[in-house]
């Protein structure tokens, strides 16, 4: 298949060390900006998720993904509401 990547395009488990992961498209915290933006990819042998090019958790960038779209919605939302306040 043209879209499936190579069992060695991706770093090993960090949880089992399996070798085959699986590209993750969509998730609750990213939608399906997020899951591209971190390499989030899914272990074919455990369904541990990680980054796919470090090996490692994306716990850490997950959560500064939340804050920074917390904030960013934050800001329109205000920004929309005072101007809203002002007419």
């Amino acid at each position: 298949m043209a879209d499936q990547k190579s069992i060695t395009e991706y770093a090993p488990c960090p949880k089992c060390g399996g070798v085959k992961a699986k590209k993750i498209g969509y998730t609750w915290w990213g939608g399906a900006v997020g899951p591209k933006l971190y390499n989030h990819v899914k272990c074919e042998s455990c369904g541990t998720a990680y980054n796919g090019k470090t090996g490692q958790s994306n716990t850490s960038n997950i959560v500064i993904y939340i804050i920074v779209s917390t904030v960013i919605v934050a800001v329109i939302c205000y920004l929309l509401m005072t101007t809203m306040l002002n007419f």
